[in-house]
């Protein structure tokens, strides 16, 4: 073998070694960025978020604003409420859960008629506005996956109450004026309660079956009824409530199981009030020290 035979040969092993080496180096690059993607993927998963379109609602946060009134974020203000720095203490997302939670407890920021305080979402049917509200003429549905997250518990070891779900009443601008009110405030014809680990009902009763306009349009025609318990006790696992609302009828359902029907003369003459949903929580309690946390997972309305 001569000289150059020699040459070339060694040039040929320590190329074919640099390039076996090239190839390794490729396929080490290649395991550690899927190795990376894994990951990527992995956090991605973690990270869950909350099936709530927010743009026909409004919340109400249990602090005042600078006109000594609750606290109140509408469409477009409302997207941002997780970077706003008054309202991430009462309204914000937990990623671990996918949830959104509203977190009450008790200040001096209580809403007209009511001496309770609330981190409470309110149906507006035209984003910013509202002046516009369904009937039961009309027909509606909310749907809501919720959990309770947690609750404190009164001088006798009991949890206290919070409201997750109302219909709330409105007066027309028309039908306020007929009666000298100075605001549209009606009764709510629905209130759904976490009671002590179970969901609870309640609605109202018109006093008079023969009341007219314009004595059916006052608050005090209306009595509550004596409630309604049903038998699932949901603690504080997640569950599911409907609410299915048409001419004279108005259904409730827990986890696609258990229903309440009201369906009767009351809610006949529930027809004459226009209405709107909320959704979230009105704690029931002054109690120094208390407080609630529900966690909203979805929310949607139908009309």
């Amino acid at each position: 073998m001569n000289s150059k035979t020699l040459l070339i040969l060694i040039l040929s092993f320590f190329l074919s070694a640099g390039f076996a080496q090239t190839d390794k180096t490729v396929e080490t690059e290649s395991k550690t960025e899927k190795r990376d993607r894994k990951k990527k993927k992995k956090r991605k998963k973690k990270y869950k978020l909350p099936d709530i379109d927010l743009s026909h609602w409004k919340v109400t946060l249990p602090v005042t604003n600078d006109k000594g009134k609750p606290y109140e974020l509408e469409p477009p203000e409302i997207f941002d409420f997780a970077t706003n720095e008054v309202a991430k203490p009462y309204m914000y997302i937990d990623s671990t859960k996918g949830a959104i939670v509203f977190h009450a407890l008790p200040t001096n920021s209580k809403t007209k008629n009511t001496k309770y305080t609330r981190s409470e979402l309110r149906e507006q049917m035209v984003p910013g506005d509202n002046n516009v509200n369904w009937t039961f003429k009309d027909g509606a549905y909310m749907k809501g996956k919720l959990a309770i997250d947690e609750v404190t518990r009164d001088a006798d070891g009991k949890y206290h109450r919070i409201i997750i779900m109302q219909i709330h009443g409105r007066l027309t601008n028309e039908q306020r004026d007929l009666i000298g009110e100075d605001d549209n405030n009606a009764p709510p014809i629905l209130k759904i309660y976490w009671d002590k680990g179970k969901i609870r009902v309640k609605t109202k009763l018109l006093k008079n079956l023969n009341a007219s306009v314009p004595e059916i349009l006052h608050e005090d025609a209306w009595d509550n009824d004596d409630g309604f318990n049903f038998e699932e006790e949901v603690g504080f696992r997640k569950f599911t409530l409907e609410v299915k609302v048409s001419e004279g009828k108005m259904v409730v359902v827990l986890n696609g199981n258990e229903y309440k029907v009201y369906k009767n003369i009351h809610m006949q003459k529930w027809g004459i009030f226009e209405n709107y949903f909320k959704a979230g929580n009105y704690f029931q309690t002054r109690d120094e020290g208390a407080y609630a946390k529900v966690r909203y997972y979805s929310l949607e309305v139908k009309h």
